[in-house]
């Protein structure tokens, strides 16, 4: 076996999940874990090159921690950017962070972007909560003789999206009057 041609197989894979990774980071905005699946991958279903999976690991592992050098990938900021735009979308706080663990995200930043938005926001999860109800049509938007007949409906929505029984029972409480003037404040 020739090793300088097995270093030139090196750097070429190196290189080559180096431009993969560049193309990813244009199209999309990931997590590093999520870039590192991406990777991993790629190099077992279209490169299958001879390399074992623990080498590759290691060359992936120096790209993203590359990219977090040159701050070109950074879990913080996709934290905040991304527990900002589920809590638009009417998740609750139990979900964002569900939804960011997932993703691979740590727990250190999905703390710091939960208490961000606690602080911004008054009851994050009551808004969130209301704006799931509008986006669904259930609770005060029902019509009012079937209201009764899919409270426990409503109920289990509002539970699978992570709101505690206490603010759903108070959201579905609420008159049509009430939650339209509050829809208007959001």
């Amino acid at each position: 076996m020739n090793p300088t041609s097995n270093k030139n197989d090196f750097e070429d894979l190196t290189t080559h999940l180096r431009d993969l990774a560049y193309s990813y980071l244009e199209k999309y905005s990931p997590s590093k874990q999520q870039l590192k699946v991406f990777l991993l991958k790629k190099y077992l279903t279209k490169i299958k090159g001879t390399k074992s999976k623990k080498e590759v690991s290691s060359i992936i592992d120096e790209i993203v921690v590359n990219l977090e050098k040159n701050k070109i990938l950074n879990d913080e900021m996709y934290s905040d950017s991304k527990a900002r735009m589920y809590l638009r979308r009417g998740y609750s706080l139990n979900k964002i962070n569900q939804s960011l663990r997932n993703k691979g995200v740590e727990n250190k930043f999905i703390k710091k972007s939960i208490e961000k938005i606690k602080d911004e926001n008054i009851e994050p999860d009551f808004v969130s909560a209301l704006k799931l109800c509008k986006r669904r049509r259930i609770g005060p938007l029902r019509p009012d003789e079937n209201r009764v007949l899919f409270y426990k409906k409503d109920m289990g929505i509002l539970a699978r999206g992570g709101f505690s029984f206490d603010l759903s029972k108070r959201v579905l409480d609420l008159e049509k009057k009430e939650f339209n003037k509050l829809i208007q404040i959001i």
